[in-house]
């Protein structure tokens, strides 16, 4: 429930989907100024020129047809549609530059060997971080978006809570705001479900109302990562072995960025049983296969830790996500150093990729986070030719 606003300006970053409109719906009704503002990231086949400039307001001309999905041409054309229709000034920010370091991230992750998670860095960089700089200079007290997410504003310390609609939680991908930006956060529709978002956008006239969601990364629309990588860097991808987990060749790969730990089709070899990626070593570019038990991890440590209370010196039982789309489970968790935590399970896990964000929670609050640089199998296959352990 948002408190009332008193006319307090808050910038709201618009996507052009159904919840940062009913974002904006609810900002208005609880008496906020409402700014809204849509990030222009770059489309396949956009040049620069063709952007808005940052703090100009969006010209309908600017507007041209481009490919669906998130922050794509069309999206800002849906934005800039809702804003009028709300009546409220819209802004388009063109980050095109500032994107660039996230797409370089995705593809040096990539080539390292890890699974990379770019929403959660570009709401870190861009969404909180770059928005806020652009809040300060229109004299806004709050950024907001349509994450299903809440801040807790009443509790003293403001306090990170996954979204009362589980099914479409967000708070995963926010672990990494630092703790001194949630007192300038609103998450407008983190107290409502799904269905009640699309249920107020259609009794309120907004066109969105019942546009479906985005299901893919914004810079892959048709979902070919590894081709994006080969494009970024060409000479990285080269074939290389596919082994067992004692080692034994079982075949070839066409580069191991075209695999994710957990991989279960496409991996070009059969043994007469499920097989799954299990371990990527970069250096030597080889792809180790195994059975379902050798993707079990008993624990994991995560670097880039951001804490949202205290760091527990000792271990603190919470629930954890090793995933956007996996459910909590029980475990314990400790920082090893400002910067580092270690986790581990009360049950093992499957497929803890390194490059993934480990966030950890005290019922439904946020305590912390990091991102995944190793882990511990619970099986010795997999030992001998996995991430170091766990110390």
């Amino acid at each position: 429930m948002l408190v009332n606003g008193n006319g307090q300006k808050v910038l709201l970053a618009m996507s052009g989907g159904v919840d940062s409109s009913v974002a904006a719906v609810l900002l208005q009704d609880a008496g906020y100024e409402v700014v809204g503002c849509f990030m222009r990231l770059g489309s396949p086949g956009e040049t620069l020129d063709e952007l808005t400039p940052a703090g100009e307001a969006c010209d309908a001309g600017k507007v041209r047809i481009g490919h669906q999905g998130c922050c794509s041409i069309n999206d800002a054309a849906d934005a800039r549609l809702v804003a009028a229709r709300l009546e409220i000034p819209f802004y388009v920010c063109n980050f095109k530059r500032e994107f660039g370091r996230i797409i370089d991230y995705f593809v040096a992750e990539y080539d390292a060997g890890r699974t990379p998670n770019p929403c959660v860095r570009c709401n870190d960089w861009l969404k909180f971080g770059k928005l806020h700089e652009y809040a300060q200079q229109i004299d806004a007290a709050y950024v907001a978006s349509g994450h299903y997410a809440r801040v807790d504003h009443d509790a003293g310390e403001p306090r990170l809570l996954r979204g009362v609609d589980h099914d479409k939680d967000q708070s995963y991908v926010l672990f990494g705001i630092p703790a001194g930006r949630l007192r300038e956060m609103l998450l407008p529709v983190g107290g409502l479900t799904k269905p009640r978002v699309r249920a107020i956008a259609a009794k309120r006239g907004l066109p969105v109302f019942d546009k479906p969601d985005s299901q893919e990364i914004c810079f892959v629309p048709d979902n070919d990562y590894a081709g994006l990588v080969e494009r970024r860097s060409p000479a990285g991808l080269t074939e290389g072995p596919v082994v067992d987990t004692a080692g034994n060749p079982l075949g070839t790969h066409p580069g191991h960025q075209h695999f994710t730990i957990g991989q279960r089709r496409g991996v070009g070899v059969a043994l007469g049983y499920p097989i799954y990626v299990v371990n990527k070593d970069p250096d030597s570019n080889t792809i180790t296969v195994g059975g379902k038990d050798d993707l079990l991890a008993t624990a994991c440590t995560a670097a880039e830790a951001n804490w949202l209370v205290e760091p527990p010196d000792a271990w603190r039982p919470c629930t954890v996500k090793v995933r956007y789309n996996a459910a909590p489970v029980t475990a314990r968790v400790r920082a090893q150093a400002p910067d580092r935590l270690e986790v581990a399970f009360d049950t093992p896990q499957s497929a803890v990729a390194p490059g993934q964000a480990v966030v950890c929670f005290d019922g439904d609050r946020v305590i912390g986070g990091g991102w995944i640089d190793a882990s511990t199998p619970a099986t010795r296959g997999a030992r001998e030719r996995s991430s170091p352990p766990v110390r």
